[in-house]
């Protein structure tokens, strides 16, 4: 795994990237969010194949309860990826849902996600 730095308008933003899965259950989540808020990182990006294809299984909680850490510590977060393979109607909407507001975002390219995080 390697954290990138990015400082956009005196901001810091951790980009995440790895070669495997780094997120497969929720205390991968939390120990991730805990060692980049403790690096002064309150705004992260990481990429959809880096996290387990059970986060999308809204069914499980594994999304819930991973993003409710981010929520509980104020820490931003933006997923990049392509997310028109998941089909079912109640990923789709807690995708659209969660991309109305400002803190959990799932975007196509890194780009987005660091202007969005600037902001």
């Amino acid at each position: 795994m390697e954290i990138k730095e990015h400082l956009i308008n005196n901001i810091k933003i951790a980009e995440v990237t790895a070669n495997d899965i780094i997120i497969r259950n929720a205390d991968d989540g939390l120990d991730l969010l805990g060692n980049l808020y403790y690096s002064g990182f309150d705004r992260i990006v990481i990429y959809e194949q880096n996290i387990t294809p059970d986060f999308f299984d809204l069914k499980n909680g594994l999304a819930g309860e991973i993003l409710q850490k981010f929520s509980n510590y104020r820490v931003k977060l933006v997923i990049v990826g392509n997310f028109t393979d998941y089909t079912t109607k109640s990923i789709k909407d807690f995708i659209r849902e969660s991309n109305n507001g400002n803190h959990i975002n799932f975007l196509p390219n890194t780009a987005d996600a660091l202007q969005k995080l600037s902001n």
